[in-house]
């Protein structure tokens, strides 16, 4: 958990993003523009039971896996020990005092101190994510230069920066006017600032950081195909709200996902996705993906984030209060409305949000299931052989991002947002509630 991911948790409460890019696949042979309608694979292939990997893959996904766990524990504590020393250098009253000699009104202050903050932290923590993104690049998880990297970073500085100073204003503005209820006055209004936030990404935010076209431009065919998936889903998504991303420029990997909620709602296939998998294939992630909608995974989400926030806002307000209390003057922190407050704030938020990730996770991962037999359903006689597609997509899948077979009880609970492949591929090999007379759960 790096400082930035702290930050957008305090920014807005959000303390992990339940709703990311989910079932993604990768085909072994035909393109997704093959053939006039969706059909198996014309070679037999051997039955995908279990997750297997050979010897050199397997080999090369614990350690992966390794480095990427110890790397979040890692970060997480220089995240704590940069802070600790914010705090005894007295970084946040030096910014204060600079921001008070430029303007005497608070609402420039804010545009003084909170920039020169979050800039010094996130410079402070860069050399983090240069190492990720150089392990990324070892374990062929991205193929993107430096040049580019450092220009999607300074992108999203500027836009974290620019969110945060805004939201940061509105807390301490908050805090002034109410300084024993502001915690619960916050939080009614990160509510609307949640659900701006998902409104608004797709279409202001991706398109700086990627490129989009109508993938009814590239790839006619298959955007029929996926329409008759929607319409069994009962899913009304226009085709110009279904999109390519061109994901191939900086990565190998591959993904889809459905984003967004009212005008803004679309799906987005990764062109590296559209080119390597195959039509039953991408129809079964997006069936997935549409079960995240249809089954208001994205609605449910934002109510738990919410309820959960509220907790820890409240608890995060009495532990602040006592934190002052005892460290406050040796700090110079004048109180909780002196903005060099803001240091012991994101240090209390990082803690309770390293300890929270395990519920956070559990929910998503209960989430993303429900979604998964939502894609074998909504696929089911659309698709010949739908349990073996799946299978082999989640095979596929666990090759692409070096998913170990057997994870660590404790890291699976603590770090993983979806369930881990093993049990994804067992399942969907398996689920077939119609030879046995059942009733399916979501798709009737």
């Amino acid at each position: 958990m790096s400082l930035s991911f702290c930050r957008t948790v305090f920014v807005l409460l959000i303390c992990v993003t339940i709703m990311s890019g989910a079932s993604s696949v990768r085909a072994q042979s035909q393109s997704a523009t093959d053939g006039s309608k969706v059909s198996s694979q014309e070679t037999k292939e051997p039955l995908v039971q279990n997750y297997k990997l050979s010897k050199e893959k397997l080999d090369r996904a614990i350690a992966y896996s390794r480095i990427r766990n110890i790397f979040h524990f890692a970060s997480v504590g220089y995240s704590l020990v940069l802070l600790f020393i914010i705090l005894s250098l007295k970084t946040g009253p030096r910014f204060r005092t600079i921001a008070e000699q430029v303007s005497k009104y608070k609402f420039i202050q804010v545009f003084i101190f909170v920039p020169l903050l979050l800039l010094t932290i996130d410079i402070l923590t860069l050399p983090l994510d240069a190492y990720r993104h150089t392990f990324a690049i070892k374990y062929d998880q991205s193929i993107q230069g430096w040049p580019s990297w450092f220009q999607d970073w300074t992108i999203n500085e500027a836009i974290n920066i620019t969110v945060s100073t805004f939201t940061i204003g509105i807390l301490y503005f908050v805090i002034w006017l109410s300084p024993r209820r502001w915690w619960f006055y916050f939080w009614l209004c990160s509510l609307p600032l949640m659900v701006l936030a998902v409104f608004a990404t797709p279409v202001v935010v991706d398109p700086l950081i990627n490129k989009f076209v109508p993938l009814e431009r590239t790839q006619p065919l298959l955007v029929s195909q996926i329409e008759q998936v929607t319409q069994h889903a009962g899913l009304q998504i226009p085709r110009d709200h279904i999109f390519e991303m061109a994901a191939s420029e900086k990565t190998q990997t591959i993904n889809a996902y459905v984003t967004g909620i009212g005008s803004t709602k679309r799906i987005v296939m990764w062109d590296t996705t559209v080119k390597r998998m195959t039509p039953p294939q991408v129809l079964f992630v997006v069936g997935h993906e549409m079960g995240h909608y249809v089954l208001g995974h994205i609605q449910k989400g934002l109510v738990f984030v919410a309820v959960i926030s509220l907790v820890l806002i409240f608890i995060g307000y009495r532990t602040l209060h006592w934190v002052l209390r005892r460290w406050g003057n040796r700090c110079e922190i004048r109180g909780v409305d002196d903005w060099a407050s803001l240091p012991a704030m994101m240090l209390i938020v990082l803690i309770f949000g390293f300890l929270t990730e395990p519920v956070f996770n559990t929910f998503s991962r209960y989430a993303e299931h429900q979604a998964d037999v939502y894609g074998l359903e909504v696929t089911h006689g659309i698709t010949p052989d739908g349990n073996q597609v799946a299978a082999q997509s989640f095979q596929i899948l666990g090759e692409t991002y070096l998913e170990e077979p057997d994870p660590n009880p404790l890291i699976k609970v603590w770090l993983f947002s979806h369930p881990p492949i093993n049990e994804r591929l067992a399942f969907a090999a398996q689920y077939d509630p119609w030879s046995k007379g059942e009733s399916p759960q979501f798709v009737k």
